[in-house]
């Protein structure tokens, strides 16, 4: 696999730091007083303090249902996923926009999904699936 970078704005970076250290369990990397590194699930994240960062909005569509766009995310293996699943599922501090649930049911392309906010309003999204080959079938 080859790791994947993201920059994004967050509004707080302290706020940012224990979101993703504490609730997604991301290791912390370099960081500044303007920047901060995280490793989601093996990808490069870099958080940048923007104090005016919007949330995104939900004026996406997708299986009849309204996602929030932008949003960025990871593409898990069924027992990884579940495990992120039931560790969010059991904290009281998440902002969920949609919780734990499955979709394309018997379709090519079949995934569990959920969707949460950071502290700054980033949406993001966690897909399930049972072979890694399903994530661009059709």
């Amino acid at each position: 696999m080859t790791p994947f970078h993201l920059a994004f704005p967050v509004r707080d970076l302290e706020k940012t730091r224990a979101f993703y250290r504490d609730v997604l369990g991301c290791a912390i990397g370099r960081s500044s007083d303007t920047w901060v590194d995280f490793d989601l699930f093996g990808h490069q994240m870099s958080a940048h303090l923007r104090p005016d960062a919007a949330a995104a909005a939900n004026d996406g569509q997708v299986g009849g249902k309204l996602v929030p766009i932008p949003h960025f995310g990871v593409a898990l293996l069924m027992d990884d996923w579940q495990a992120l699943a039931d560790r969010l599922e059991a904290r009281d501090d998440v902002d969920w926009l949609e919780r734990p649930m499955i979709r394309f049911v018997g379709e090519p392309g079949e995934q569990a999904t959920l969707f949460i906010r950071d502290p700054s309003g980033n949406a993001l999204e966690f897909k399930g699936f049972r072979s890694l080959e399903q994530v661009f079938a059709h």
